[in-house]
């Protein structure tokens, strides 16, 4: 997967992770907050990832 990707699928497990939540708040239900939680956590390790990776090949285009 490219870094680009990470970055756009990072960003869209964070929003539905958010929404979750709000959705798990407002119908007071712990487990679709819990989901939510972990999957706006996975979001935010793919953008790591994608950054990691824009990172190494910025560092390997320079040499």
């Amino acid at each position: 997967m490219s870094s680009t990707t990470d970055k756009i699928k990072g960003v869209a497990n964070e929003a539905l992770g958010k929404a979750k939540q709000g959705i798990g708040d407002v119908t007071n239900n712990d487990k679709l907050k819990a989901e939510g939680a972990a999957q706006e956590l996975k979001g935010k390790a793919q953008g790591t990832v994608g950054d990691a990776k824009s990172a190494v090949k910025s560092a390997t285009d320079k040499l």
